[in-house]
């Protein structure tokens, strides 16, 4: 281990001197085995809950999160499920099976379940076996992802030779982000030997 660093020390501010501490493939390992946090709740990073600015300012960005989605009429949670022709839940133990979050949830909302905001209930939500995030959170991004692909011409109409070339197709087509990373840093092949997709975890030891 070359250094551990608290979440403070990594923000926008700190990046050029964390990157000037180490080479690039080492920066690249520390991501490919830094497993992210379960998006659920209990589990917000407590640095963003007292996150300093840039301008020197401190603010709770949990709090501001649900404030915004309050400002802006974002449905509750149970409203939104609605609009995904879902069933509403009736109680916090419909919401999650966790009897200590039923509990919190049920002081926080005063008892009624149809107060609960959007963000909470998902954080609330037990994801599907295999997934990451809750249910209702993966329709969404199941929607949004490939429209936002279908929206781009040059995944679309202009993906094409005339616009990146023959040989530019091929190149597109026969790589990836883990030919992409050996490329430059080949020194890392071991750490990626079986790896397809380099968002997957990476190996920790290498030969």
């Amino acid at each position: 281990m070359l250094a551990e660093r608290e979440f403070p020390e990594l923000t926008v501010l700190h990046v050029r001197e964390r990157m000037e501490e180490m080479s690039l493939s080492d920066g690249l390992f520390s991501f490919g085995i830094a497993h992210p946090g379960a998006i659920q709740l209990h589990n917000y990073p407590r640095f963003l809950q007292r996150f300093e600015r840039a301008d020197g300012t401190t603010i709770d960005l949990a709090a501001t999160d649900i404030l915004r989605i309050r400002e802006r009429g974002v449905p509750r949670y149970n409203r939104f499920r609605s609009f995904l022709h879902r069933e509403p839940i009736h109680s916090f133990e419909e919401l999650t099976p966790n009897r200590t979050w039923q509990e919190e949830l049920r002081a926080v909302y005063d008892n009624d379940v149809e107060n609960v905001d959007l963000m909470v209930g998902l954080y609330a939500e037990p994801p599907p076996k295999g997934f990451g995030f809750s249910d209702t959170a993966f329709r969404i991004f199941a929607l949004m992802a490939p429209r936002r692909l279908q929206s781009d011409r040059f995944y679309t109409t202009d993906y094409t030779p005339k616009m990146y070339t023959a040989i530019g197709l091929r190149w597109i087509e026969t790589n990836n982000l883990v030919t992409v990373i050996l490329r430059h840093c080949p020194q890392l092949a071991s750490r990626l030997r079986g790896v397809d997709n380099a968002f997957l975890p990476w190996s920790r030891f290498g030969s």
